[in-house]
């Protein structure tokens, strides 16, 4: 599975925000983006509600995610674990 540290637009510091996944150079925790897409916001809102994040961040977050996921589920379905 792949992990954040390959994703560019977002960094992990002890010293800022517990540690949590946070959108670079910025302290909006990666979290918070999906929680508020979850409540039905668009990008569009995120971006403004949350200054100092790009539409490109949210943009590479949101496909670092889904890219995540479909390897997360061609390594669990049941074709790719029957032909190891």
């Amino acid at each position: 599975m792949s992990s954040w540290e390959e994703c560019r637009a977002v960094e992990r510091d002890p010293a800022k925000v517990s540690g949590a996944w946070v959108f670079a150079n910025t302290r909006v925790p990666v979290r918070a983006l999906f929680e508020n897409l979850e409540d039905g916001a668009t990008v569009d809102q995120f971006v403004e509600w949350f200054p100092g994040v790009t539409r490109e961040q949210v943009e590479a977050v949101l496909e670092f995610a889904a890219a995540s996921l479909e390897l997360q589920a061609s390594a669990t379905s049941p074709t790719a674990t029957s032909s190891r």
